[in-house]
Formats: C-alpha cells, structure tokens, sequence
C-alpha cells in the first residue's frame, strides 16, 4: 500500500474568524504542508508550500499585499527541497509534482522542482495561466512562481483513466488513477476553493486518506458544516460549489472509512 509523509513548509496567519464563522479575532497559525506519496517504487509530491520564491515575488508591486494581508513565516531550511535533501531524495528520486491548486502557498516552491514533471487540473490551469495583477491577487495566484519550463512538461489529471470509487467512499464515486501508482492514488475534483482544486484519496495500510488540500481549514468546517466568514467569498472561486464539497466532506466523514487530511489545519 502507498505510504505518506507529510511536511510542514511554513505558515501564514490570520484571524480565526476569516477562516471558520464564529472562531472569533484571534490570530491563528496556519501551516503550509506538503506531502510525500510513496507507491510501489515511485514516489510524487503532493504541492510544495511555501520557499524563497515567494518573498521575491511579493517584494513588489501588487503582491505586496498577498503577505501584508496573510503574513507569512517561512526560513529557508523548511523548503520542501532542502527537507527532502535531508532525507535523502534526490531530484531523480521524484516521479512529478502533483497540484492541488495554484494558490500561491501551495506553488511557492515550484522553481526548486522546474526540471519535474507536472500534474494538475487541465480546466484549473486553463482559468488560471493568463490572470495577472489584481485578478490574480484575488485568485492568490502569483504568476512569477510558475517555471517558464512548466507547460512544457504538464500533465492534465483529466487525461488519466477514470475509475470507480470503493463504496467505503461514498459519496466520491470516481476519480482519477494516477498512472504508476498501482490504483492506490485516485484524484478527484473537489471543486468551490480554487480554479480547478482537486484531491486525492491514497490507500495506506491503515485505510483510504484523503488528501483534501483547501476544501475546509478546519475539521470542524466539514464535521458542523460550518464554513468560513463571507468576507472569505472574494478569493473563494465558487462559493456554491465549495459548500457542496463540504457536504460530501461531511459524508465521507460520518461513514468513518477515510482518514481526511486537510493543508492548513492549524490552531483554530
């Protein structure tokens, strides 16, 4: 069974409240994790967190005010590269970077893995390649960050083959095998957060995961169906349909059969 291994890359802050209704004006600390999936003889990373990247492309102009309005915390030695290096993963050693979405803190580090390949959603990268300045702020998109080299060598999860889900995770019915991983690495669309924002249910030995990236911040957001403040709808690219995932979140939950892990679960 597939085997994964999670690393923190940094962290934002903000007021609870922005992230769950009524968590009140606490600032709370959100972790940017990463994750390491291992199937068979392959291993992939699942986005990359936070890196270097980041400050040079936020030092000016209109990005500014991405780190003004969620500061961020972030040494250069929790770069994903610089811990994996400390594991002992060699470039070579990394099948391809999966995406969930290409919100900033998720792509940050995509220049330390340029020579990598790609995989991401076809119809989120297709919304997402051309918005610059203010329409990309609000998406949290930070076009700098993406290689040069990325189309180049992307692939669109869409394009895999589609497989029916094991009822155990009902409501998720089918997905998206990811090639090489022996069927134990399904993606599936979790849509509402982000352009194109995607998951991924990996088998472990100790069951089904999701990997639920920015469907909810907060355990409690899919357990109480409680989202977050309206304010957050600005950068929420469909409200209506981020609600729905909660809810599918929210069943898969109450089944008790998948373990659901989501990016930024922190201090709430």
């Amino acid at each position: 069974m597939a085997n994964i291994t999670t690393f923190e890359v940094g962290y934002c802050t903000h007021i609870g409240c922005m992230a769950l209704k009524g968590a009140g004006f606490r600032v709370c600390k959100f972790p940017a994790r990463a994750y390491l999936i291992k199937a068979g003889d392959k291993c992939w990373l699942w986005d990359t967190g936070y890196a270097t990247w980041f400050e040079h492309y936020t030092r000016s102009g209109i990005f500014q005010l991405y780190r003004k309005i969620t500061p961020v915390y972030f040494d250069p030695r929790e770069s994903l590269a610089a811990q994996l290096r400390e594991q002992g993963y060699a470039r070579r050693d990394i099948q391809g970077v999966i995406l969930s979405h290409f919100h900033a803190d998720h792509v940050a580090g995509l220049r330390d893995f340029a020579e990598s390949n790609f995989i991401c959603s076809g119809e989120g990268w297709q919304k997402t390649r051309d918005l610059r300045g203010l329409a990309a702020l609000r998406q949290a998109f930070i076009p700098g960050l993406v290689p040069e080299s990325f189309e180049d060598s992307v692939q669109f999860f869409e394009s895999f083959t589609r497989v029916a889900l094991p009822a155990e995770l009902t409501p998720f019915a089918r997905g998206y095998e990811l090639p090489g991983s022996q069927g134990q690495v399904i993606l599936v669309p979790l849509p509402g957060h982000a352009a194109g924002h995607t998951g991924a249910f990996v088998q472990t030995d100790d069951g089904w995961v999701l990997l639920a990236s920015d469907a909810a911040w907060s355990p409690v957001s899919y357990q109480m169906l409680r989202g977050p403040s309206r304010i957050a709808n600005i950068v929420i690219d469909n409200s209506y349909a981020f609600y729905q995932t909660l809810e599918q979140l929210n069943q898969l939950w109450r089944g008790g059969k998948c373990e659901i892990r989501l990016c930024h679960e922190g201090d709430l």
